[in-house]
């Protein structure tokens, strides 16, 4: 699009049925439009009182899980707004790259994007924090850091810098190790790896003697076909299935340390957002929020399943890591973040409070869920 400006098309913009002329000239929409000359970013074109919005995404369209996120959004928001919000989806690569969606809200390109902002890295390494951090925050706690330990504020600060209003709208929960040639059994078999693996996990496999690779979900397997790639993460045995890394990959490891619970984002024109009104605003949250739940429900209820067929049917063996490599992944990853905490004054803030969540949450998990979940391999049924 030429400047990056969005473009109203005609069944935007006109409404030929007589029956709506006259509510077409009331205040309501004399109203709207006032509030659309203020900003220099277009707003969503009126027909027939529907705001049509165009959301860029960074998954494959209608993909399992992920790709479903923010279509599920754009449906509950048209749904509970009685039909004034439309959603257009864009899948990742339709029009712009699946890690650019940041950039595309920015430009004015879209309105709204589904992304994981640790993509955003190289805007600001406080990004990284807003999905997940190795050995930080499982999905659990990372809505209690978000929505009642100050996240939120911080990721509004941070954001705003970038022109965008950041909701969390979507998470799958912890994330398996990885898919190997062969099993990681020592330190040594990071020597030279050459992985796909995005984030600040990343700088933890360089760190270990590999090579992290960043690519879109639908390059990951012609990557793996082509031996560009030898090792990918991606999410979980759901996911990773239907994307079919068994096919070329049989050793499966787990647990993942590089995302213990990420948080997908819901990215929204800051200045779209600053004309909305309370309400309406209300209307967004609620929808992300909905989604956010909804989703790490369905990753728990489906990876299982998966996970069985992909070890049954398709022969994937599963490796834990081990103790030791694990702690040596654990002191690289200390190092790492701690270094990307102070990259910058919001990065210095938000490491601050996530540290301090973080300390607070581990002491009530050991106690709550980690305990119980020990005790209960104790019971057999």
């Amino acid at each position: 699009m030429p400047n990056g400006k969005l473009k109203e098309t005609p069944d935007m913009t006109k409404d030929s049925r007589p029956s709506r002329r006259k509510f077409l000239k009331s205040g309501a929409v004399a109203t709207a439009a006032g509030v659309a000359a203020a900003s220099t970013m277009p707003m969503p074109a009126l027909a027939s009182g529907t705001k049509r919005l165009r959301m860029v995404t960074s998954w494959p369209k209608n993909y399992p899980g992920l790709g479903m996120m923010a279509k599920r959004f754009g449906q509950r928001l048209e749904q509970v707004s009685g039909g004034r919000y439309k959603v257009k989806l864009y899948a990742g690569g339709e029009l712009v790259s699946p890690v650019k969606c940041l950039d595309a809200v920015q430009e004015g390109t879209a309105h709204m994007y589904h992304s994981a902002e640790y993509y955003y890295r190289g805007k600001d390494e406080g990004f990284g924090f807003m999905t997940s951090v190795p050995f930080g925050l499982t999905a659990n706690e990372m809505d209690g850091w978000v929505q009642h330990g100050g996240g939120q504020k911080l990721w509004d600060e941070l954001s705003a810098q970038f022109g965008v209003k950041a909701l969390a709208c979507g998470n799958t929960g912890s994330q398996m190790g990885g898919w190997f040639r062969k099993p990681v059994k020592t330190l040594e078999d990071f020597k030279g790896l050459k992985m796909r693996i995005p984030g600040l996990g990343g700088l933890v496999l360089n760190e270990l003697g590999g090579s992290a690779q960043l690519l879109g979900g639908k390059d990951i397997l012609p990557a793996l076909q082509a031996g560009t790639i030898d090792a990918t993460e991606w999410v979980g045995p759901w996911n990773d299935m239907a994307f079919g890394f068994y096919k070329i990959l049989k050793h499966y490891q787990f647990p993942g340390f590089h995302e213990p619970g990420p948080t997908l984002s819901l990215g929204i024109s800051k200045k779209f957002w600053d004309s909305l009104s309370r309400d309406d605003k209300e209307l967004f949250n609620v929808c992300a929020l909905a989604e956010n739940n909804y989703s790490l429900a369905e990753y728990n209820a489906k990876n299982s399943a998966a996970l069985k067929v992909l070890v049954q049917k398709h022969g994937v063996q599963l490796h834990e890591f081990s103790d030791e490599i694990y702690r040596a992944i654990g002191a690289a990853s200390k190092d790492v973040v701690a270094k990307a905490g102070a990259s910058s004054p919001i990065s210095k803030k938000i490491y601050a409070s996530y540290s301090d969540f973080r300390k607070t949450a581990l002491d009530w998990s050991s106690r709550s869920d980690e305990s119980y979940m020990n005790k209960r391999r104790l019971v057999k049924f």
